[in-house]
């Protein structure tokens, strides 16, 4: 039989709705790719249903946020601490967020996708004050 397929993934449970932060880590993917599994979890597709949820653990039907990892490493919903899986944390930080001097760095507070806190850079403040100067 061949080996489940593996990637590294961000997986939140809860997905965002009351979350309990999220956690960076091989996913195993089955045959159809509709079902991951992870930490002994096994997570099914709602199929595009789900409100900022994608899976759900098919013992106690708790949802799931699964999304690939993103290099600029704001992969929550909403602002929280992301854990680092031990067994990855090396390839996460070199391959995925291009920071191998990171390595040894298991855990990173995250802004969140959902977040109404942005940057406000000297660049955006400049355009804005043209704007208003009506330039």
């Amino acid at each position: 039989m061949a080996a489940l397929k593996t990637r590294i993934m961000y997986v939140e449970a809860g997905g965002g709705l009351g979350s309990r932060g999220g956690r960076i880590g091989r996913v195993q993917f089955s045959k159809t790719g509709r079902t991951l599994y992870y930490r002994g979890v096994t997570l099914e597709s709602l199929k595009g249903s789900g409100y900022k949820t994608n899976h759900f653990d098919v013992d106690t039907r708790e949802p799931y946020w699964v999304s690939g990892p993103r290099k600029d490493g704001n992969d929550p919903l909403y602002p929280g601490v992301v854990q680092i899986d031990d067994d990855v944390r090396e390839e996460y930080w070199r391959v995925i967020r291009n920071a191998p001097e990171q390595a040894q760095v298991r855990s990173f507070r995250a802004p969140g996708k959902h977040s109404k806190r942005r940057p406000h850079t000297a660049s955006m403040a400049a355009a804005s004050n043209q704007r208003a100067r009506g330039r």
